[in-house]
């Protein structure tokens, strides 16, 4: 959904002289925080529909955030923002393994393939991202972010089932006008930005802005002798405006960010019991080797991972955006190219030992997409008609390797004693993903009544996909490896680390979609409405290592789409003269074929991938609301609670603790967890368990208070500022399980400064009572029952000095 929010600014509320940071509400983001407190400031208002309303006049699930805001709580990324939203869940083991989700759907929870569709869609000024990467790259110039809950399609690009995260930059202006921002903090925290923007005549104007971060690693790696987990950050944007007249506009944008921080290890968090022998799991093994962990405290945030690490990562395109008022509407063009390039080293094992010296996939991915679309805004009728086109390739050359521990750590017998066995044995795997996509989409509001409107919408989508994948293994002494070998022999050994495998699964597809949305002025400031959505995800296709039948062959290269229903019913309030704001939410998310993510412990062919859980559910409730009784005080408090869960999966991978033993075969029972020799089910029936990544119970909560002040002769506020966020324990495995359950957490941030004309100076701190708590947890591979895992930052202070002219 294209939505454009304006600030109502005010003589009183210029834009950093007021508390923005508390500027953010669901659904009526409402800058009350940024306006002055009589009611006919009532906030944000939206053009989504291509008239001026109020956000509380939208009939949609919706949480904004300015750029101020993003500013002072420091959530400077889409990974850190939900901190803001509850409702919004992002995981990133590295960049290219990031999920992004809303309300527990999106993307399947693991490591990421690029043959399936990214459930929420970001977008930047209109252009769809499709490389979940963007989500870790920090935001450059943004005047406010839009978080749209459920499923996105009939009004604009790419159709997505969970929603959208849409990111409005500033725009060139025909004024000179500039802003700086300078930060400094512990750990060598160190963040600078700057835009400027004005005319190059009466027709053309411009607009560049830069931004860098860096910051020294959360964790010391004893064998490197270094921090690890550090910031790295820098990014670059320009846009050019061409204006002829008031009903044409042409923006020409260009932007490159690049990453390259060392990143991204982790820490051993606990060992839990598989079904392996003992003698094959991880403390046995560990002592067999002379090995002992730095420490397993994992918040003395040590490790000892002994491969390089690395996560290069650049990002860029470009984009023309035409406007022209055309007739009693407005035609909108969107043309756009992107890139993202990913230079990964990372350590898969999680530890000190050489058994995977080296698993690495660099990716290469270009983008193309083409969005028209027009809108009418009249009396009785308003729409949106419009088409779009996406066209993207992807190219991975993966690389992965043994090391010398591998025989003895992954092997029993004789070969177990022999390093060269394993050592060297290498996996290249080439792969590559074309995909196409076009869809005609509408949507109409009518206006029965002044109180009632009806909100029907529709899309047409055709997808096409092609992919490949090879596997091409080599002993430590170069020699092609075929598979199967003669039970017993080492090729038989190399063959169960890894094994050749060639696929190339291509198909189409049609799907036809709709909603439908009711909505009812109740009073001037209540608004109800309920929505039924039909949506889709379109079919996946598998680019990992997969399977395969008795004759070899791979199994589930191609995963079936899943078929979304969705309903929602809220209300939108304003009472108190508009200063207090109370919206509610209720939804239930109904998926079949929901697209999951299998994983295996052991080494093997299968590392990830994807396949189809039965059905999945998401419902829930939330609450927004916030006050601002006047001017010296704002706050706000939203929560959400959720309850996601596998309706059906009956043939799910089980977890640790079941998985490492014998293969049971029908009418066999699982043995208890750390017996010798115990069994393992083939498949685990997970049905009616949660989610990973989805927290029941998630808050996001903050005020602020300022006082006037005259300070070095500059009337001013001196201000207090608090934020802050909560959640439940969740799961952090794709198929539950006892030992990646993350406990619940409650971080908390404050800040202390004095704003004053066009300069805001103030100190922060960040997780202030020094919460430990964890990001991600991951088992390890061969299932040993090790357990790593991401702390999450440790407290950070810092001061901020930002000025505008």
């Amino acid at each position: 959904m294209s939505i454009r929010f304006l600030l109502l600014a005010t003589a009183a509320s210029a834009p950093i002289a007021v508390p923005a940071a508390y500027a953010q509400e669901e659904a009526a983001p409402v800058d009350q925080a940024a306006t002055s407190s009589d009611a006919s400031n009532s906030g944000i208002v939206v053009t989504a529909r291509r008239r001026v309303e109020t956000a509380q006049e939208v009939p949609l699930a919706i949480s904004v955030i300015n750029g101020n805001s993003i500013e002072a709580t420091g959530n400077f990324n889409i990974q850190k923002l939900q901190q803001l939203t509850p409702t919004l869940q992002v995981y990133s083991s590295n960049p290219r393994n990031t999920a992004v989700n809303i309300r527990g759907l999106g993307v399947p929870f693991g490591l990421t393939s690029d043959g399936f569709e990214q459930g929420v869609g970001i977008y930047v000024d209109d252009v769809y991202n499709a490389r979940v990467a963007a989500a870790v790259f920090d935001f450059l110039d943004v005047a406010q972010v839009e978080v749209l809950r459920g499923p996105q399609g009939t009004l604009y690009g790419k159709n997505t089932t969970a929603g959208a995260i849409n990111i409005t930059t500033n725009q060139p202006t025909f004024d000179f006008e500039g802003r700086a921002e300078v930060t400094f903090g512990n750990l060598n925290f160190k963040q600078a930005k700057a835009a400027v923007s004005g005319p190059l005549s009466d027709k053309v104007a411009v607009r560049i802005a830069a931004s860098t971060t860096s910051r020294r690693g959360t964790i010391y790696n004893v064998t490197s002798d270094r921090w690890v987990n550090e910031q790295d950050n820098l990014g670059v944007r320009g846009q050019l405006l061409f204006k002829p007249n008031e009903d044409l506009s042409i923006t020409l944008a260009g932007d490159y960010s690049r990453q390259d921080p060392e990143c991204c290890g982790t820490v051993f968090v606990r060992v839990g019991r598989t079904q392996r022998a003992l003698a094959r799991q991880y403390d046995a093994l560990a002592a067999a080797h002379n090995y002992t962990v730095v420490s397993r405290n994992p918040f003395d945030r040590l490790t000892d991972v002994n491969s390089p690490l690395s996560a290069g990562n650049i990002i860029g395109g470009a984009s023309l955006k035409v406007k022209w008022d055309v007739g009693p509407g407005t035609l909108t063009s969107v043309t756009a190219w992107r890139f993202w390039d990913w230079k990964p080293e990372n350590d898969r094992d999680f530890m000190g030992l050489d058994i995977v010296s080296a698993s690495n996939n660099p990716s290469q991915q270009d983008q193309y997409s083409q969005e028209l679309r027009y809108n009418y805004s009249g009396q009785k009728f308003d729409f949106v008609l419009g088409a779009f086109a996406f066209n993207q390739r992807i190219d991975t050359q993966g690389f992965e390797q043994q090391g010398s521990a591998s025989s003895k750590w992954n092997l029993t017998g004789a070969l177990a004693n022999n390093p060269a066995v394993l050592q060297g044995l290498t996996a290249r795997n080439t792969q590559n993903l074309k995909s196409t996509s076009v869809a005609l989409f509408g949507q109409l509001s009518w206006k029965l009544t002044d109180a009632l409107t009806l909100q029907p919408g529709v899309r047409l989508n055709y997808d096409q996909k092609s992919g490949f994948y090879q596997r091409v293994v080599t002993t430590g002494a170069g020699a092609i490896l075929t598979c199967p070998q003669p039970a017993g022999s080492i090729g038989a050994a190399q063959c169960g680390i890894f094994s050749p495998q060639t696929s190339a699964p291509s198909d189409s597809d049609w799907n036809f979609t709709y909603d439908f949305t009711a909505s009812y002025k109740v009073a001037s400031d209540v608004l109800a409405y309920a929505t039924y959505a039909k949506s889709f995800k379109t079919f996946g296709i598998n680019q990992n290592g997969l399977p395969t039948d008795a004759a070899g062959n791979p199994l589930l290269s191609e995963i079936k789409p899943e078929s979304v229903n969705h309903f929602e019913a809220g209300i939108k309030t304003q009472v108190w003269d508009r200063k207090a704001t109370l919206n509610l939410a209720a939804f239930r998310t109904d998926i079949k074929n929901y697209q999951a993510t299998v994983t295996n412990g052991q080494l093997g062919v299968l590392r990830g991938y994807l396949a189809n859980a039965g059905k999945v559910r998401s419902q829930g409730i939330e609450a927004d609301f916030s006050i601002r009784p006047s001017e010296r005080f704002t706050a706000y408090v939203n929560g959400a609670y959720t309850d996601a869960k596998y309706v059906k999966f009956v043939d799910a991978p089980c977890p640790p603790e079941l998985s490492g033993g014998t293969t049971v075969t029908a009418g066999q029972t699982a043995s208890a967890p750390g017996t010798a020799g115990g069994l393992s089910p083939a498949n685990c029936d997970i049905s009616g368990q949660r989610l990973p990544g989805v927290s029941k119970i998630s808050l996001s909560y903050g005020a602020e208070a300022n006082v006037p002040v005259t300070l070095l002769a500059r009337e001013g506020q001196v201000y207090l500022g608090v934020d802050g966020n909560y959640r439940s324990r969740f799961s952090s495995n794709p198929s539950p399980s006892d030992y990646t359950w993350i406990k619940g957490y409650a971080v908390t941030n404050f800040r202390l400064g004095f704003r004053g004309g066009n300069l805001d100076l103030f100190g922060w701190v960040r997780n202030a009572f020094d919460v430990n708590y964890f990001e991600l947890l991951q088992t390890a591979p061969s299932n040993v029952g090790l357990v790593a895992g991401q702390p999450g930052d440790p407290r950070t202070y810092g001061l901020t000095i930002k000025g505008s002219f």
